[in-house]
């Protein structure tokens, strides 16, 4: 059975169980296979190897998008799309904070790897229910939408206005009460979690600091989550495309990490972004956007602000120096 949205779009009400199932069998298989590949690797990745698995996850995506326009039609096909888009660019922002949080607890690059995977685990479990209810409150209280769509507008005008914020982790709420309530080592020991020190158990900064990436992750989806509520409200696509986007965020933290001084410009292109979705989520009744005039906005929106980023912080030539004659 298969009805229209409250978008405009058709979304199927229920997608078979054995879809989410063998959704999330690949997704554990995927998990398992990366991380044990990287702890056999032991180093760092580097440039071109994360260049290679950012473009694995992508298209491993890019054909789960194919199965979704197989199975569930075109519509289904372009709202996974651009769901996907959506979420892949929003979380380019999450790897300016795990910049930020890594480098404050000086973990080693080999350790941030295992973190991330981690982490994904708490983003399966946590965005999983945000989507449930959301769904729901969608599905049951239309105005709900509304409500969404402000949450955006607002979210995007902080973001333009307030981009210079700084994350204070001394201060952060989470931090000070996992520090109050958790028995924690001083020193790392390895990439464990835990470990047992005189009987006792006992938690490593490593597991502060994925605690602390859960955390982000879990106020980022709050952004990341409605707006692909204004592309439509079937659960599955907007999980799948969710869980999808994140997959790829580990690989491209590794890209991109060293480079996050270059996109001066991305928060103002995502503010903007999160700024479209809302008023598309608000006007939707009488003004309806097609979906793939969203995409299109969204994506030049990124290509724009991604190459003038490069563009202006891109580094002057290395003037050849005239040694004079030898």
């Amino acid at each position: 059975m298969r009805r229209p949205s409250l978008h405009g779009t058709v979304c199927a009400v229920s997608t078979n169980i054995w879809f989410w199932v063998a959704f999330h069998v690949g997704v554990f298989i995927a998990l398992a296979v990366d991380l044990i590949s990287f702890k056999r690797r032991d180093r760092e990745l580097s440039m071109r190897a994360a260049t290679q698995r950012s473009l694995l996850w992508v298209v491993v995506s890019l054909a789960f998008n194919l199965l979704v326009w197989k199975s569930k039609g075109g519509e289904a096909g372009l709202d996974f799309f651009t769901g996907y888009v959506i979420e892949y660019s929003l979380s380019v922002d999450n790897i300016f904070v795990f910049v930020l949080i890594f480098n404050y607890f000086r973990v080693p690059p080999t350790f941030q790897h295992r973190v991330l995977v981690w982490g994904i685990l708490g983003a399966l479990v946590m965005r999983g229910v945000m989507i449930w209810l959301g769904v729901t409150l969608v599905e049951r209280f239309h105005f709900v939408l509304y409500i969404f769509g402000a949450f955006l507008v607002l979210t995007g005008l902080r973001m333009l206005f307030d981009r210079d914020a700084k994350l204070d982790f001394e201060k952060n709420f989470f931090m000070r009460f996992c520090r109050k309530t958790l028995p924690l080592t001083k020193d790392f020991h390895e990439d464990r979690f835990a470990i047992r020190l005189d009987g006792r158990l006992m938690f490593t900064p490593l597991m502060l600091v994925l605690i602390l990436v859960d955390i982000m992750d879990l106020i980022f989806a709050v952004d990341s989550i409605p707006a692909v509520f204004a592309i439509t409200t079937d659960q599955f696509i907007v999980y799948t495309s969710n869980i999808c986007a994140i997959l790829g965020l580990r690989s491209l933290y590794f890209l991109l990490a060293r480079m996050v001084d270059r996109f001066i410009y991305l928060k103002t292109g995502l503010a903007i972004i999160l700024g479209f979705v809302g008023t598309k989520m608000i006007v939707a009744d009488h003004f309806p956007i097609p979906n793939w005039i969203s995409l299109l906005i969204i994506l030049t929106i990124l290509v724009i602000t991604i190459t003038v980023s490069m563009a202006a912080t891109k580094p002057p030539p290395v003037e050849p120096t005239d040694s004079g004659p030898i």
